[in-house]
């Protein structure tokens, strides 16, 4: 049986008065299957043509954090406690920094972690990744 889920995307906007961004990474949840879920990939060749003094490590830290509140890890903090629910909507909250949450987009799953899998692959890794 096929339920409801909601995604978005992970971008990075190395330089905010630009707005330029590249994808790198998807947040997916799914309520009916208890599911909250993350995926990241920063292309720094990809954030180099962007930005040549953004800084890697800082934005790579900033996408792990997000991936730590979906997992509730020990590093995510007072927001890794929150319900599953109250954690996706924190994530996705409109903000201007160099890590921004995208439009969330709904679909259908039978297997979330799966589809978190084919949309890291299908928005954010290069093409024929």
């Amino acid at each position: 049986m096929r339920e409801t889920f909601e995604y978005a995307v992970l971008r990075v906007v190395p330089r905010v008065e630009r707005g330029e961004c590249l994808n790198a990474g998807v947040l997916v949840y799914c309520r009916q299957l208890d599911y909250l879920g993350s995926r990241v990939h920063l292309d720094v060749d990809r954030l180099r043509a962007l930005d040549p003094t953004a800084d890697a490590a800082a934005i790579s830290a900033a996408l792990q954090a997000a991936a730590d509140v979906c997992a509730a890890a020990t590093a995510a903090g007072a927001a890794g406690r929150e319900t599953l629910g109250s954690r996706f909507r924190w994530l996705t909250a409109p903000r201007s920094t160099v890590v921004q949450p995208g439009a969330v987009h709904t679909g259908l799953t039978a297997d979330p972690d799966s589809d978190a899998d084919r949309l890291l692959r299908l928005l954010v890794l290069p093409v024929g990744a």
